[in-house]
């Protein structure tokens, strides 16, 4: 049974504090630098101040390879932030559990410190996905953040594509994702953006939308950086650099050696004309793999995309298929 802050679950051991202040105190959660669109509104919320109960959510967990199957071994929670018990649902990889992030909440709302971290040891395979879009409110005083991090050992597989970010009017989001790769493992990452809530005639009605990417080697050194900056009171968002008139945007990054970084991105290109939408690949910096960005003004068709380019990328990397998300109603293609 899963508790807060640990589990019973035989197999799994609880994991520990490691720094002192515990790792669930505000000052660990929060990034140690903003960028200056988002620092500029902190302020004390008329709501519950930041480090209350409920505002400071931590997910922390370890994953090792045992007799071929990759399993939890460790794992700390503090709601908001939680998750369930690993499912095997895959039947071309069985040996993959996919973990799902979960909030006993509703959303993000101002205050909010989250952090995020995943260690994928050695010859392990995971999916992380969220159990829905994480949703941004609005922030009239503060601002919300999330930490992520992960670390994929040597022979690993990791795939990170939560669900799509919907910043709603007046929200102020920053969120930093740091990566460390080995040389010898692959990450998947994926990032689904909305422009607001469409169906309401809502675009880029947020006070700002900040997130960082960085991916390192296994020696820290700083393979490639993705930064976004949206902020619609002081620059074009709309602009065809950014997201054009577009309403959503969304990006997968394939960090691997195990194919040669031009092919994986002309498979991803290849794939995206097909979808009728605007898009394109490339090759990463010192071709540590390939990526791709696809737009769209509804949200089934860029879902559409991205799957179809995930699962390209799947099946040359695997050679299996990528399982379609519980629910879905696309057509085949």
């Amino acid at each position: 049974m899963l508790v807060d802050g640990m589990t019973g679950a035989a197999g799994i051991r609880p994991l520990a504090d490691r720094t002192a202040g515990g790792r669930t105190s505000v000052e660990r959660c929060t990034p140690p630098w903003l960028p200056t669109a988002v620092s500029g509104l902190g302020a004390v919320p008329d709501t519950l101040p930041v480090g209350s109960p409920g505002k400071v959510g931590v997910l922390e967990m370890d994953f090792a390879s045992v007799a071929g199957r990759t399993e939890l071994t460790g794992h700390f929670q503090k709601a908001p932030l939680h998750t369930a018990r690993p499912l095997y649902p895959d039947p071309a990889r069985p040996d993959m559990p996919h973990v799902m992030f979960l909030s006993s909440g509703g959303g993000v709302l101002q205050g909010d410190r989250y952090r995020i971290a995943a260690s994928c040891g050695p010859g392990t395979a995971v999916h992380f996905s969220t159990q829905t879009a994480t949703r941004l409110y609005r922030m009239e005083r503060d601002y919300a953040t999330q930490l992520v991090d992960v670390t994929a050992a040597p022979g690993s597989y990791v795939e990170y594509l939560p669900q799509t970010t919907i910043p709603f009017g007046g929200s102020r989001y920053y969120q930093h994702m740091r990566v460390t790769a080995s040389a010898e493992s692959t990450i998947v990452l994926g990032d689904k953006l909305m422009a607001g809530r469409l169906a309401r005639g809502e675009r880029h009605a947020y006070t700002a939308y900040c997130a960082d990417l960085d991916v390192h080697g296994q020696d820290g050194r700083l393979l490639f950086a993705d930064p976004i900056r949206l902020v619609p009171a002081e620059d074009a968002v709309t602009a065809p650099t950014v997201m054009g008139g577009f309403g959503l945007m969304a990006t997968l990054y394939v960090i691997t050696r195990a194919a040669p970084a031009q092919e994986l991105a002309d498979t991803m290109h290849t794939t995206l004309a097909g979808t009728g939408l605007r898009g394109g690949a490339s090759v990463l910096p010192g071709e540590c793999g390939a990526w791709a960005r696809v737009f769209g003004e509804r949200s089934p068709e860029v879902e559409e995309a991205f799957f179809r380019t995930w699962d390209a990328v799947r099946r040359r990397l695997l050679g299996a298929a990528a399982p379609r998300p519980h629910g879905a109603s696309w057509v085949e293609p």
